[in-house]
């Protein structure tokens, strides 16, 4: 669910007799209360400032929590063990992958060296390269992130 549509929401509920409402579309769950409705001289009215505010307040949160969902939906590749890093099966050849590249399950995208053998590493998603994380021929540790990769491309 979008900003745009909870927004409406809350402005919805603000102008009604609603109380309190409970909505849980996937793993998104929304509770809004309305504690901001007044009785003054027998007529109802609403504290639009309140509610004016707590609007910001959750666009602010909101857009918080958008940022780290966007951070979040790439995915990473990661070491399984500890090495040296290689690009390239031979210095004189092209890389496995290059930034851009759609790679799928079982795509080699790089080598580890370990105690002097060399292990294939395969992807064990598909997506499309963002972001190369290692330089070519450097040490890495176990779980250590490689490669960026967009599973949406």
């Amino acid at each position: 669910m979008d900003f745009k549509k909870i927004k409406s929401l809350i402005q919805v509920i603000s102008k009604s007799n609603i109380s309190e409402i409970k909505i849980k579309i996937d793993n998104t769950k929304i509770y809004i209360k309305n504690k901001t409705f007044i009785k003054k001289n027998e007529k109802n009215l609403w504290n639009y400032s309140k509610i004016s505010s707590s609007i910001s307040d959750f666009s602010d949160r909101f857009s918080k929590i958008e940022k780290e969902e966007n951070r979040n939906q790439y995915l990473t590749i990661k070491s399984p063990m500890i090495g040296t890093f290689y690009r390239k099966p031979h210095p004189d050849q092209e890389p496995f992958v290059k930034i851009g590249d759609k790679i799928k399950i079982g795509t080699k995208v790089c080598m580890i060296e370990a105690m002097k053998l060399f292990n294939d590493i395969e992807s064990e998603v598909n997506g499309k390269i963002i972001k190369i994380l290692v330089e070519d021929s450097t040490p890495v540790d176990y779980d250590q992130p490689l490669f960026l990769l967009d599973p949406n491309y």
